[in-house]
């Protein structure tokens, strides 16, 4: 058996009038991320964590920013043609443990939500993904709520 290891990282600046979606959900929040797609930063960390452990580039190298066809669009279908793509590859995900960086809203309470989710769309267990939540405790981008980040690392088999 062949085990690879991936990680991701990504990063999205607070604007207001976008809705905010992390996790594949959208929270109530007075300000969204701004990005090409519906900009969720952890679900678009764990597409870069999954695709660098199968030695398959990036998720803008898949999925540009510069494609109409990607606009605005919702990252839970980024993620499963991701898992396609690692499948394609003969690839089966291990696990995911991932991390998401912001001061509001507070996401504890959104954590199993999040992981139903995406166990759903990955085609995996609940425990197989594990998501925190950390604030920057007021330092820097984070901590003056200009943005949200979010790191992923990917175990996936072959």
């Amino acid at each position: 058996m062949k085990i690879r290891v991936g990680f991701g990282f990504d990063v999205h600046q607070l604007v207001e009038n976008r809705e905010l979606w992390i996790g594949g959900i959208r929270l109530e929040h007075e300000k969204g991320l701004l990005g090409h797609s519906d900009a969720d930063v952890l679900v678009h960390a764990i597409c870069d964590a999954l695709l660098g452990a199968a030695n398959l580039r990036d998720i803008g190298y898949h999925f540009p920013d510069t494609a109409g066809e990607f606009k605005n669009i919702d990252s839970k279908i980024l993620l499963s043609k991701t898992v396609e793509l690692l499948r394609s590859k003969g690839y089966q995900i291990g696990n995911i443990d991932a991390t998401v960086c912001a001061e509001r809203p507070k996401l504890k309470a959104h954590i199993p939500a999040m992981q139903e989710t995406l166990a759903d769309v990955m085609g995996i267990d609940v425990d197989d993904i594990s998501i925190k939540a950390t604030t920057t405790e007021k330092l820097g981008f984070t901590g003056r709520e200009e943005g949200i980040s979010a790191y992923a690392t990917a175990l996936i088999t072959k």
